[in-house]
C-alpha cells in the first residue's frame, strides 16, 4: 500500500527505500569490481599489472581505471 509521499511516514518510506537502494548499489558495484579485476587477472598471464602500476605504468593504470569505471556502468544499468 502506497502512502502519501507528503506525510511523514511516507517521506521516512521514500528515505528507506533510496537507503536500500544505496546500499544495494555499492554492495552490487564492490562484488562487481572485485570479480572483474580478478578475471582481467586470470586472462592476462604474461603481466603482472600491479607490480606494472607500482612503477609507475601509466598504460596499465587507464586499462585498470576503464575497466573500473566500464563495470560500474553496467552495475548502475542492472541496478
Amino acid at each position: 500500500m502506497l502512502q502519501d509521499p507528503n506525510s511523514m511516514m511516507g517521506l521516512l518510506t521514500q528515505y528507506l527505500r533510496a537507503v536500500g537502494w544505496s546500499v544495494a548499489a555499492a554492495v552490487g558495484f564492490a562484488f562487481g569490481i572485485g570479480i572483474a579485476l580478478k578475471v582481467f587477472d586470470m586472462l592476462s598471464t604474461d603481466i603482472d599489472e600491479w607490480e606494472e602500476i607500482k612503477k609507475g605504468n601509466m598504460g596499465v593504470s587507464l586499462i585498470f581505471v576503464s575497466l573500473i569505471v566500464m563495470v560500474g556502468l553496467l552495475v548502475y544499468k542492472v541496478i
